[in-house]
């Protein structure tokens, strides 16, 4: 990241790097999944992020998608007994969806900031 205070980090860099998804100095997280209450450094309010289950879906299609086609790779090519798939697959199961879970939130928290995202309304309130 360069020295100019007025850049933005991108959403892909504000998610890996866990920051404030304006200034990119902050830290993003309280604990490990926690978001922090603002920016420590510009003062952003985080009230605006609602990741929701995104984060979760993401991680389920693409951990998914790699360990399947992996197992059955695997499971074509060698023919191994089932502890051997135990051995391999669960803890790359657990790699995958824990080392992703902060990074994803992160970029989805920083998508929401950039492109302004809030809850959706209705114009007039409930009687229309």
């Amino acid at each position: 990241m360069t020295d100019n205070p007025k850049r933005m980090p991108s959403s892909i860099e504000a998610g890996l790097r866990a920051c404030c998804p304006r200034c990119g100095k902050g830290r993003l997280y309280d604990g490990f999944l926690t978001l922090a209450p603002a920016c420590p450094e510009c003062g952003l309010d985080y009230g605006f992020a609602d990741a929701g289950d995104g984060p979760a879906v993401f991680i389920m299609m693409i951990a998914g998608f790699i360990i399947v086609g992996l197992v059955l790779w695997v499971e074509f090519t060698w023919s191994p007994p089932y502890w051997v798939h135990a051995v391999l697959w669960i803890p790359l199961t657990l790699a995958l969806t824990v080392g992703l879970l902060r990074p994803l939130k992160g970029w989805l928290v920083a998508q929401q900031f950039r492109h302004r995202a809030e809850e959706g309304r209705l114009e007039g309130g409930r009687d229309e």
